[in-house]
C-alpha cells in the first residue's frame, strides 16, 4: 500500500496574503477595556504592553522588560508611568527608564529604556503605530458619524483566524452573502443585473453599486421595512478598515470594521456600525430596540464568517499554500492587496483628487 500522499503541491513558492504593513495605525483595543491595568496585546507577533497613565492618556511599549525579560504587563501602573512587576523599574510613556529602587547611581541609560509605540485614543479606540520610537507621518482613521446624535453606534471586538486580506475581503465581498449568509442578508434565488463602480485612491478602493434592490434577508427588512433601491457603497482605507454603507430613504447604516494582525494568520476584528432609522420606524420602535435586534443578528454574521475564513486557514495550512482565481465579479480583494503591498513596500502612491475608475457589471 502507498504512503505517498494524493495530492501534492505544487513546486513554486507558496502564495502568501500576508501584508506588514508597518508605517500606519492599528487599533490595540476598545477605550473601554484599557482600565487602570495594563494591557497585554499581540501586533504581528510582537508583544506589546498598553497602560493609561495618571493624565488620563494611553501609551504603548514593548512587552519586555530590559531588566529580567519579564513581561511589563505583569506589572502596575504608578502615575505617568508602568512598574515593572519584578523588581519595580519604572518607564515613562516614550520607554524611558524612570527609576530602578535601589540604585544609587544614574538610572537613565539608552540600555535600560524599551521600544515606545506613538498611541492616540479616538471615537472609542485606542491607537497604536505599528513602527516603534517613530514619529508618525499620519494620523488614525476617524469615524464619519462618531459625533452625530442622530445615529445610534453599536461596537464588537472579536478574533478571526485568517490574514487581515482574507478579512478584509470577506467583510466586503458581496458574492458569498447568498450563500455563507443565505436568509440573513441576500437570498439565494433569481437574481438581478447591477453595475458597480469602482473607485481607487493612493490609499484606499471603494465600490459602489446601483440599481441594486433591498436585500431580502433578515437584516435587510429590519433597516428598511418599506423596501426600495438602495445606495451601497464598499470601502477599503489603508493600512486596515474595511467599510459598509448603506442608504435606503431615511435609513442610514455605515459598518466600520479596523482590522488588527496579531500575526499573519490571525486578526482582531473591531467593529463599530452606526446607524439612523426613518423617524416612523423609530417613533413605533425606539432605535435602542432595534440595536438590540441587529446585534445578535450581525453577531450571526459574523460568526458565520469567522467559521469560513477559520476553515479557509486550515485549508491553505493542508495544501502548503495559498491558491486565488479571481473574476471581474471579485471586485475589492485584488484590488486591496495591490494597495497592502505597494503600502508594504513602502511605494504608495502619491495623493491625487480624482480617482481610477473601472465599471463592471455582475448578478447579485
Amino acid at each position: 500500500m502507498s504512503l505517498e500522499p494524493r495530492f501534492a503541491p505544487p513546486s513554486t513558492k507558496p502564495v502568501s496574503s500576508a501584508a506588514r504593513v508597518l508605517d500606519d495605525w492599528y487599533v490595540a483595543c476598545e477605550s473601554k477595556a484599557l482600565g487602570k491595568e495594563p494591557l497585554a496585546i499581540t501586533f504581528l507577533g510582537t508583544p506589546i504592553a498598553v497602560f493609561r497613565r495618571a493624565s488620563g492618556e494611553p501609551a504603548a511599549v514593548l512587552d519586555r522588560c530590559p531588566h529580567r525579560n519579564v513581561p511589563l504587563s505583569m506589572g502596575r501602573v504608578r502615575g505617568e508611568r508602568l512598574e515593572c512587576g519584578y523588581h519595580g523599574w519604572q518607564f515613562d510613556g516614550a520607554g524611558r527608564c524612570q527609576a530602578i529602587p535601589g540604585l544609587c547611581g544614574e538610572v537613565d541609560k539608552a540600555g535600560r529604556n524599551v521600544p515606545a509605540f506613538a498611541t492616540r485614543e479616538l471615537d472609542g479606540w485606542v491607537w497604536v503605530y505599528g513602527t516603534p520610537d517613530a514619529d508618525p507621518e499620519r494620523e488614525p482613521y476617524r469615524h464619519p458619524l462618531h459625533d452625530d446624535d442622530r445615529y445610534t453606534t453599536v461596537t464588537q471586538a472579536l478574533d478571526m483566524e485568517g490574514s487581515l486580506h482574507a478579512t478584509a475581503e470577506n467583510a466586503l465581498d458581496v458574492p458569498h452573502t447568498a450563500f455563507l449568509h443565505r436568509g440573513l442578508f441576500r437570498q439565494d434565488g433569481d437574481r438581478q443585473q447591477i453595475d458597480v463602480e469602482v473607485r481607487r485612491w493612493q490609499d484606499r478602493v471603494e465600490a459602489e453599486y446601483f440599481g441594486e434592490s433591498r436585500p431580502e434577508g433578515v437584516l435587510g427588512k429590519v433597516l428598511a421595512p418599506q423596501g426600495g433601491e438602495v445606495r451601497h457603497v464598499d470601502r477599503f482605507i489603508l493600512p486596515c478598515i474595511a467599510q459598509v454603507e448603506y442608504q435606503l430613504g431615511e435609513a442610514h447604516v455605515i459598518a466600520t470594521t479596523a482590522l488588527t494582525p496579531i500575526t499573519d494568520y490571525r486578526t482582531r476584528l473591531f467593529g463599530a456600525v452606526e446607524f439612523r432609522l426613518p423617524v416612523v420606524s423609530s417613533r413605533f420602535v425606539p432605535t435602542k430596540t432595534i440595536g438590540n435586534v441587529l446585534k445578535p443578528l450581525a453577531l450571526k454574521v459574523l460568526g458565520q464568517d469567522a467559521d469560513a475564513l477559520r476553515k479557509q486557514t486550515r485549508n491553505v495550512e493542508r495544501f502548503g499554500g495559498e491558491q486565488y482565481v479571481s473574476t471581474e465579479i471579485d471586485v475589492l480583494g485584488p484590488e486591496i492587496m495591490r494597495l497592502l503591498r505597494q503600502a508594504e513596500r513602502g511605494a504608495r502612491r502619491p495623493p491625487r483628487d480624482e480617482p481610477e475608475r473601472k465599471r463592471i457589471q455582475m448578478l447579485v
